[in-house]
């Protein structure tokens, strides 16, 4: 009936669905789920590896402290040996350096012997001339001459020029050989001797000043030397100051003394000169040298 609105049909009674939306469904089976445990895993693909590592065993420590120690110790004995090496380097320079110091030596010391046996023939004029007064008045000019000369020493200059800088240096330690360096310092300990026959030469001339001072005239002295400084003979024969017999006496007295002293002084210079021949010829079969 008209009027019966609720006995009329629906339209589409039988479906009852709802409408289905504007996007597309898309199926269960192409949805990828992601769990937690998927989720873990692709987290741990990321991540560093296992930090806690197997233990060592004793060994591998013992090992890898025993490399350590050997190139520790390797390095140690390399730079020892190149020290070593050095050293033996410098300590043969060394020795070249002291045997010309040594040859030099000798030629000095042949001087100083030619020298002071000149004094020594001097001395012994002059001596025989002061003890025979009778003589003297005829030879004044051969007197002054002698008196002049006769004490005259010239102090020995040995090279020692190595052997200061091994000392000043530190590097006496470099003579391995402690018979070597007893010989080295055996020769240098002859020197003092040397030096203490000087001295004694020179308190013997002070004396021997203070009488020729009485007898000689300082003005012919200095008429005796020339530009050179050397004492060149006079042809004439200028006066003394002083005849008396007893000065000459007391004179002669101290030209004896110096006579003594410089015959000790050849001596040692004698036996110097020997020692630094054997010192040279010890030390190049020593070290090897030509």
């Amino acid at each position: 009936m008209p009027g019966n609105t609720e006995d009329e049909p629906l339209d589409n009674p039988a479906d009852t669905q709802p409408e289905k939306p504007s996007d597309e469904i898309i199926p269960a089976k192409d949805i990828n789920i992601i769990t937690p445990i998927q989720e873990t895993e692709n987290m741990e693909v990321h991540h560093h590896p296992d930090l806690h590592h197997k233990p060592k065993k004793w060994r591998e420590y013992f090992l890898e402290f025993l490399m350590i120690f050997l190139a520790v110790v390797m390095g140690f004995f390399a730079e020892s040996y190149r020290e070593h090496l050095t050293d033996q380097t410098k300590e043969k320079e060394y020795i070249e350096s002291l045997i010309e110091d040594l040859k030099n030596d000798q030629d000095i010391l042949s001087q100083h012997i030619v020298h002071v046996q000149s004094g020594l023939s001097i001395t012994d004029s002059m001596v025989a001339l002061l003890n025979t007064p009778s003589l003297i008045a005829g030879r004044t000019g051969q007197l002054y001459y002698f008196a002049r000369l006769a004490p005259r020493l010239r102090p020995l200059s040995i090279n020692n020029r190595t052997l200061e800088q091994l000392k000043n240096s530190g590097n006496f330690r470099l003579i391995r050989n402690l018979a070597t360096s007893n010989k080295i310092m055996n020769y240098y300990g002859k020197l003092p001797l040397i030096q203490l026959l000087e001295s004694i030469n020179e308190t013997e001339f002070t004396e021997y000043k203070k009488i020729a001072a009485k007898l000689f005239d300082p003005n012919v002295f200095l008429k005796m030397e020339d530009n050179n400084g050397d004492i060149k003979r006079l042809s004439d024969n200028p006066p003394l100051r002083n005849a008396d017999n007893e000065l000459f006496q007391e004179l002669s007295v101290f030209a004896v003394y110096m006579h003594g002293t410089k015959k000790t002084v050849i001596r040692t210079d004698a036996d110097l000169k020997v020692a630094a021949a054997d010192l040279i010829e010890y030390l190049k079969k020593e070290y090897h040298l030509e």
